[in-house]
C-alpha cells in the first residue's frame, strides 16, 4: 500500500469517527440539565438486582463484558512484560545484599503494611456494597506487599512473594471470570448475565448476583498481576547483571547491567 493510500484511509476513518462523535455530542443531555436516561436506568437496574454500588452493578453486571476486555489487556500487558524482561543468555542472577533503611521507615512500614493488606482485600470484598472493587483492591493489596522491599530488603520480600503462585493465580483468576460467564450460557441466559445466582439482600456481601463472584475474581487478577509485573522490573533493577560485570561497574549501553540500590 502506497503512503499516499494510507493517508487517504487515515483521513476517511478520522473524518467517520468525527462525525460519530459530533453526532453524539449533539444528542447529550443540556449541561447541567436533570435529564441523564443512561444514569437513570444505570441505577434502577442496580438496584432491581440489590446492587448498592451502582458503579459495581455497571462494571460487573451491565457491562461485564467490556470488563472482560479490560481485564484481557492488563492480562496480555503482564504476560508482554514478563517475556521482555526475562533473564537472557548474558545475564546471571546476583545475590542482592540488603541496604540500610532508618529506622522510622522501616517501623512505619512494617506497620502499616497489614493495615494497608487488609484494607485492599476490604475494598475488594465489600465492591458491591461501597465504593471500591476488585481493580482498587487488588491494586491496593499488590503493593502493600512491597512495603516490605522498603522497610527491609529485597531477600524479605521474595520470601513472601514467591513468582509461581502468583503467575498461577492470575491465570486461574482470569479463568474464573471467563467460566462464570460460561456457565451463564450453559444455563440458557446471555454470556456474563448475572441470573445464575438470586440476588439476595440488598445491601449485604452475599448480595448482588454474580456481581461478588466477578469482583472477586477481578480482585485477584489484579492483585497477581501487579505483583508479577513489579517483580520483573525489581530483577531488573536490583538483581540482573551482566556476564562480564565484576566488582566494578562496566559499559553497559542497552541498560542492562543493574546493581543493588544503594
Amino acid at each position: 500500500m502506497s503512503p499516499r493510500m494510507r493517508l487517504w484511509l487515515v483521513a476517511a476513518g478520522g473524518a467517520g469517527l468525527a462525525a460519530l462523535l459530533v453526532a453524539a455530542c449533539l444528542d447529550l443531555p443540556r449541561f447541567g440539565g436533570d435529564r441523564h436516561p443512561y444514569g437513570d436506568r444505570a441505577v434502577d437496574a442496580s438496584l432491581s438486582r440489590r446492587t448498592a454500588n451502582t458503579v459495581a452493578s455497571v462494571t460487573f453486571d451491565q457491562r461485564a463484558f467490556d470488563t472482560l476486555g479490560e481485564m484481557s489487556i492488563l492480562f496480555a500487558a503482564v504476560l508482554g512484560s514478563v517475556v521482555l524482561l526475562r533473564q537472557t543468555r548474558d545475564e546471571h542472577r546476583a545475590r542482592p545484599e540488603p541496604a540500610a533503611v532508618s529506622r522510622p521507615v522501616r517501623r512505619y512500614a512494617l506497620l502499616v503494611l497489614p493495615v494497608a493488606l487488609l484494607t485492599g482485600l476490604y475494598v475488594v470484598a465489600h465492591g458491591q456494597v461501597s465504593p471500591g472493587g476488585g481493580f482498587q483492591g487488588g491494586v491496593v493489596a499488590a503493593t502493600a506487599l512491597h512495603l516490605l522491599y522498603l522497610g527491609a530488603d529485597y531477600r524479605a520480600l521474595e520470601r513472601v512473594r514467591p513468582l509461581a503462585p502468583y503467575e498461577a493465580g492470575d491465570a486461574l483468576a482470569a479463568s474464573a471470570y471467563l467460566v462464570t460467564g460460561l456457565a451463564a450460557l450453559l444455563a440458557g441466559s446471555a454470556f456474563l448475565a448475572n441470573t445464575l445466582l438470586p440476588y439476595g439482600t440488598f445491601n449485604t456481601l452475599a448480595s448482588a448476583g454474580t456481581v461478588p463472584l466477578l469482583n472477586a475474581a477481578i480482585g485477584m487478577e489484579v492483585a497477581c498481576a501487579v505483583v508479577v509485573l513489579l517483580a520483573g522490573f525489581l530483577d531488573q533493577a536490583v538483581e540482573i547483571v551482566d556476564e562480564g560485570e565484576s566488582g566494578e561497574r562496566h559499559d553497559d549501553p542497552g541498560g542492562r547491567g543493574k546493581r543493588e540500590r544503594p
